[in-house]
């Protein structure tokens, strides 16, 4: 498996000759944004499309064939075949009020199904207080999703791209809304609803809530993986780059997580933490093996700087900088025989975002 590849295009980005090829790429909006889904050494992985680095990247793919697959060059020279997933076909249906499923859920790596549920956030209503990576409001200014998914629409999504395209699990993230239960409450409401239209595994993602109680409530509920997203994990980093996510220290990380972990058991609690924001390689590691040790799965991926956000300009992390955090991490976690292949369901079994999984090996 090419981990070097894997790590390299994530860092750099991939110049597409055809840029309708397979699913179509996701410009702004929550989780893998200004990304395209590629399939190197029958791993797929989410590769920046649509950003400035991506724009002057080494990589260049060409032209697929009716089957997706192409050949990626570097400086005209062949030297991997890809393939690009086939557009779902739950992305041709709509809602009987009319919404396109595309607008409730979309694909994401090959076989998992992702939505925002809340696609507002009180961090993102004054840029004073945003987090600087954040795109959240762009694909709803765009009209390519709604403000609020209800439970049904999400139940309905969600057993149509089972049924039809064999999604083998489901991610549901959210924009914080106002009050201490950071979103817990609309997870679990539209978690209830899909697992009573389909048997799929749910991960919830949201801030920790200020009541631990809401962890039982959201596994009760149906939520069988919980994420929690650090992003950044040095304090001074997190009060400059997400001034209103870092009001919630990540001392308070760091007791949610215990509490979680008693109540989804150990690897199936995770984190993200963007390499290349101002952290150091020390402190990443640091604290994943502090995560580590309390059974949290630590999915490290790289920083992507997304158009129309305050860290465009941002440079993407070097795949130098990636590997020497991903390949001491990767046997980290086989020691602590916390692997993504065993989580239910999430960002980290997904592992397109990152090319951690393949270090684990």
């Amino acid at each position: 498996m090419n981990r070097q590849l894997m790590t390299e295009l994530q860092s750099f980005g991939l110049r597409l000759v055809d840029p309708g090829a397979g699913v179509a790429s996701r410009k702004g909006g929550a989780g893998p944004s200004d990304h395209k889904a590629v399939t190197v050494d029958g791993h797929t992985i989410m590769v920046p499309v649509h950003t400035s680095t991506a724009w002057n990247s080494p990589f260049v793919a060409q032209a697929p064939d009716a089957q997706g697959r192409s050949v990626i060059t570097r400086a005209n020279i062949p030297i991997a075949s890809i393939t690009f997933p086939r557009q779902p076909r739950f992305y041709a249906m709509q809602t009987m009020d009319g919404v396109p499923y595309s607008h409730i859920a979309t694909l994401h790596g090959a076989d998992v199904l992702a939505t925002t549920v809340l696609q507002t956030c009180i961090r993102y209503e004054s840029r004073r207080k945003s987090c600087k990576f954040c795109a959240i409001g762009q694909s709803l200014a765009a009209g390519r999703t709604i403000a609020h998914k209800t439970p049904q629409q999400l139940a309905e999504v969600a057993r149509a791209a089972v049924l039809l395209d064999g999604v083998k699990h489901m991610v549901m993230t959210t924009g914080t809304p106002p009050g201490s239960d950071r979103g817990a409450q609309v997870l679990c409401d539209s978690a209830f609803a899909i697992k009573a239209a389909v048997d799929i595994p749910i991960q919830g993602q949201c801030e920790p809530p200020d009541d631990d109680r809401w962890f039982d409530r959201m596994r009760a509920a149906g939520i069988d993986t919980l994420g929690m997203h650090l992003e950044v994990v040095s304090e001074d980093v997190r009060a400059h780059i997400m001034p209103g996510k870092a009001t919630v220290p990540v001392s308070r990380y760091m007791q949610a997580f215990e509490a979680a972990v008693r109540v989804f058991g150990r690897g199936q609690v995770s984190t993200y933490i963007l390499a290349g924001l101002g952290d150091s390689r020390e402190a990443i590691l640091d604290i994943c093996s502090k995560l580590l040790a309390l059974g949290v799965y630590p999915f490290v991926v790289p920083f992507v700087p997304i158009s129309g956000t305050p860290l465009e300009d941002h440079p993407a992390p070097s795949p130098e900088f990636m590997k020497s955090i991903l390949q001491p991490l990767g046997q980290a976690v086989s020691a602590a025989n916390l692997r993504s292949s065993d989580i239910k369901a999430g960002c980290g079994k997904c592992g397109a975002c990152s090319s951690l999984s393949v270090y684990e090996t």
